[in-house]
């Protein structure tokens, strides 16, 4: 059996395809598999940058399965990038589990660093962020009050998604059980054609995204607890 390959997890654009590197597209352009979540959202990226490779899905029915596939490829040489959606792998896609494989089993890896809505949210929100939570989507149905109950008692700044169709649900709840003086921040569609920034109480942010438009992808940062008046 020859050299192992490798396996490189590469950060991809979150909306404007300038935002990829020059390393990413570098390691795209020399690998032999791209392994990525969805094909049809890969192959856009590809085509724009006049890239052609095979291209491999881990199904999320059958992200063990599929995984032990690349990790055997791998081990025979063949080397391999992984991409998710859009933005830095391993949030909120089968990357973790990967990388974990990956490191059981001897193989390199190789961070290709790149943009993140989390990142690019929390540099414009004009919170300190030097402690933060970061906490995925907010729950749908179960537990979603104790998700807004806890998140409000938390001191630091906190992260979370949020979907168009949840937006305005969500800040309703926030409305609800932040102080009324405690600061937000929404960011809409970043990096997109329609990208919008609001920060303000959530009552404020909530009235002028109801007076702008609910729909899109949203990074909502809630600021630092307020200090108590003495």
């Amino acid at each position: 059996m020859g050299m192992p390959g490798t396996l490189a997890f590469v950060a991809t654009p979150i909306g404007n395809l300038s935002d990829i590197t020059l390393r990413a597209l570098e390691t795209l352009k020399a690998c032999d598999l791209i392994v990525c979540e969805d094909t049809r959202v890969t192959s856009k990226l590809l085509a724009g940058h006049n890239i052609q490779k095979s291209l491999s899905t881990i199904h999320v029915h059958s992200v063990e399965k599929d995984i032990v596939k690349i990790i055997d490829r791998i081990k025979q040489g063949t080397n391999v990038a992984y991409v998710s959606d859009a933005g830095t792998p391993n949030v909120n896609d089968p990357g973790g589990v990967l990388a974990e494989a990956a490191f059981e089993a001897g193989i390199s890896i190789i961070p290709i660093p790149g943009a993140s809505a989390l990142t690019t949210a929390m540099s414009v929100c004009g919170f300190p962020m030097e402690h933060f939570v970061y906490l995925g989507f907010a729950p749908h149905k179960k537990g979603r009050q104790t998700f807004f109950n806890e998140l409000s008692e938390r001191k630091e700044p906190t992260v979370f998604l949020e979907s168009t169709h949840r937006i305005d649900k969500t800040l309703d709840a926030l409305a609800e059980t932040l102080e009324p003086e405690r600061l937000l921040f929404v960011g809409r569609e970043l990096t997109k054609m329609h990208e919008t920034l609001y920060r303000g109480t959530a009552m404020e942010v909530r009235d002028r995204i109801r007076a702008t438009s609910e729909k899109g992808e949203f990074v909502v940062i809630t600021g630092p607890k307020p200090k108590l008046k003495k």
